[in-house]
């Protein structure tokens, strides 16, 4: 690195750069959305919700970011395809994917339905492999892009008050997806990250009894939940210029929950 680039200012901007998001109309999905946006990006909220979507995309709009709101089952393939396809055509190749929808079984494994173990698999880790198999060759033809999965840590420790086997076994997939991703998009200039969470505060997190929070909260050195901000600001981060060397990470953004 030459003198001058050493001492270059740091580039966080996403000005000129298409973003979509997964599970956007609400929560840490909401949030990621938001913040991609006030650092420059065009971005795409996708939501099962198409109204609750584009009601999330005009907040965004109210604060001059350039933004629309895409109806979406992210468990169905040929939906996927059809969001990717709307999204390139009104805003132009996806440079940024942020892979976020997802839902929790709390049920013990013993009393788990095979129904609603496919289910959990198909809206947590399916729709992973769907939505970068839509947006891939783009960004290989572009050879640039950014992708980033929400995991958890569930998913290193194996579940946990807020979601049992199921659910950490499907963000534990995730992970190694991530992982295995990083390998096949490096070549192509591709960065694939995933930010994994510990408890955040949003709508779903807010069943916790008071005792089981403070079970958790007492587990992290920082002694507070997180906030979708939070996990926002470690998205904008993996999104920029400046993490152009990182690939293949696995960024825990969780008050030091995982610090052992």
């Amino acid at each position: 690195m030459n003198a001058a680039a050493a001492y270059a200012p740091l580039n966080f901007t996403l000005t000129g750069r298409t973003a979509l998001v997964t599970g956007a109309a609400r929560g840490i999905g909401h949030a990621i959305a938001v913040a991609l946006g006030h650092c420059g990006a065009r971005v795409a909220l996708a939501d099962l919700d198409p109204q609750a979507a584009e009601r999330a995309a005009e907040l965004l709009r109210a604060q001059g970011i350039e933004a629309i709101g895409v109806g979406v089952d992210v468990a169905e393939e040929q939906q996927v395809q059809a969001m990717v396809t709307q999204v390139e055509r009104l805003f132009g190749g996806v440079d940024i994917l942020v892979n976020n929808a997802g839902i929790v079984s709390t049920a013990p494994l013993l009393e788990l339905t095979t129904a609603e173990w496919n289910r959990v698999m198909a809206i947590d880790l399916n729709s992973v492999f769907f939505c970068v198999k839509a947006v891939l060759p783009g960004m290989m033809d572009r050879r640039a892009g950014r992708i980033i999965n929400i995991a958890s840590v569930a998913g290193k420790r194996g579940g946990g008050l807020l979601g049992n086997s199921c659910y950490a076994a499907a963000k534990g997939a995730v992970i190694a997806l991530t992982k295995g991703l990083a390998r096949e998009a490096g070549p192509f200039d591709i960065t694939v990250n995933a930010v994994s969470p510990a408890l955040t505060d949003t709508e779903m997190t807010s069943v916790l009894a008071p005792q089981a929070r403070a079970q958790v909260l007492a587990q992290m050195p920082l002694g507070r939940a997180g906030t979708p901000r939070d996990i926002a600001a470690a998205v904008c981060f993996l999104a920029s210029a400046e993490a152009g060397f990182v690939t293949g990470e696995i960024m825990d953004v969780d008050g030091g929950f995982m610090r052992d």
